[in-house]
């Protein structure tokens, strides 16, 4: 590793770790759920060969599930920048999203108001408004500019009011890969009095997330989406998690963050996110706690990642009648695009039968897909991973039958 040039990945040996690249796909479909190392498989598969009980200290089997829950927050904590007694499990971000909204909305009333935005997938979203509108609330809705993607400070100071309890925002758009400046946002909804939740599914693939610097009250990602199994994360400040009663069952504990955790948990799934974020510390050599390893790996990524990302959108341009929709100045290594008389759909299906998983859509990113002129059909989504290689770019390329440099 060169001081000058950066924290390196040895892509290759990353790819050896992953059974089901052996398939030979060219895989772009990353941002709807990456492929899985032999680690993580190793993990779950351990888990459940072993003894395994509900928690506790009595037995083997107790102080196995518990310990895997104890190195499963404390992973996440490091992965977030959060601290572990306040990372809260779930199914899926969407379903700890839904169960947030309820809890937060059991204080909220005609009068109030939540800010949602139109760049977000719609998990950060719908829940938040259909909370808001169970208890007469009302929904403002920030938008983005369609033509630079860019979702600025401007964009949600102009729905803010003294009225506002909670904004909800995106670290990175799943679509378009837009990245808004969440610090800047976060400054501007704290000065209204108002809570700040960002969705960081999307971003936590791609960037080092903290809890704190980011200035999110609260915040969800998905282990399936860094090489982890499915499975929903959330975390907040410790202060904001005491202070919330969610529902849940009378003799269930009603510590933090137990209390948000609805019946027992899947030792097996969390132990393959321990194993994703590990995984994630140890792709650049180096000593240091896994915190500082996660810094150094992201580091790592983004380079490799945006220099395959700019080896694409410079082959897209080549192509006639194709429209880039991901044009904002800071964002992830994810293009959506559409070609000029051919149903994404079908740009697709003409992939996927030369051995490149491109999927179209608008992948739950509802409102932003509409807002880009879209609809439904959305447009082709090509999202990068660690194991994304150049090979994998000139086949996507030559599929297209993009003019070569």
């Amino acid at each position: 590793m060169s001081s000058e040039t950066g924290p390196t990945l040895d892509v290759q040996a990353i790819r050896a770790c992953f059974p089901a690249l052996k398939a030979g796909t060219a895989r772009f479909d990353g941002p709807g759920g990456t492929q899985v190392p032999q680690q993580v498989v190793d993990a779950i598969s351990e888990t459940l060969i072993r003894p395994l009980a509900n928690r506790g200290t009595l037995t083997e089997a107790a102080r196995n599930a518990e310990a895997i829950v104890a190195g499963a927050r404390s992973a996440l904590a490091d992965l977030l920048g959060a601290e572990a007694g306040a990372v809260v499990f779930g199914r899926s971000a969407t379903q700890l999203v839904y169960d947030l909204a309820r809890t937060l909305a059991k204080d909220w009333g005609p009068g109030d108001e939540v800010v949602v935005s139109r760049l977000d997938h719609d998990s950060n979203i719908r829940p938040w408004v259909q909370a808001a509108e169970a208890v007469g609330a009302t929904v403002r809705w920030a938008d983005f500019d369609p033509g630079t993607g860019e979702l600025d400070a401007g964009h949600i100071e102009a729905v803010l009011s003294g009225r506002t309890r909670l904004v909800a925002v995106t670290a990175a758009s799943n679509l378009i890969g837009t990245c808004p400046d969440v610090p800047a946002l976060a400054d501007l909804v704290h000065g209204a009095g108002a809570l700040l939740h960002v969705d960081a599914v999307h971003y936590a693939s791609h960037a080092t997330v903290d809890l704190t610097a980011l200035g999110a009250d609260t915040l969800v990602c998905s282990p399936y989406k860094f090489l982890g199994p499915h499975l929903g994360v959330l975390t907040g400040r410790p202060e904001l998690l005491h202070s919330l009663r969610p529902d849940k069952l009378l003799p269930s504990s009603d510590a933090v963050p137990e209390r948000f955790e609805l019946g027992t948990l899947p030792y097996e799934l969390l132990a393959g996110a321990t194993a994703a974020v590990d995984f994630l510390a140890g792709l650049v050599p180096g000593a240091g706690t896994r915190r500082e390893r996660l810094g150094r790996t992201f580091t790592a990524l983004t380079s490799h990642e945006d220099r395959l990302r700019d080896r694409i959108e410079e082959g897209l341009a080549s192509l006639g009648g194709v429209t880039v929709h991901s044009r904002a100045a800071r964002r992830t290594p994810t293009t959506l695009f559409t070609l000029a008389g051919r149903d994404s759909g079908e740009v697709s299906r003409h992939l996927a039968a030369r051995g490149v998983d491109a999927p179209a859509g608008s992948f739950y990113a509802w409102e932003a897909s509409r807002r880009l002129g879209l609809g439904e059909e959305g447009g082709v989504r090509v999202g990068l991973a660690p194991y994304s290689c150049d090979d994998d770019v000139d086949r996507l390329l030559n599929a297209l039958d993009v003019p070569r440099r």
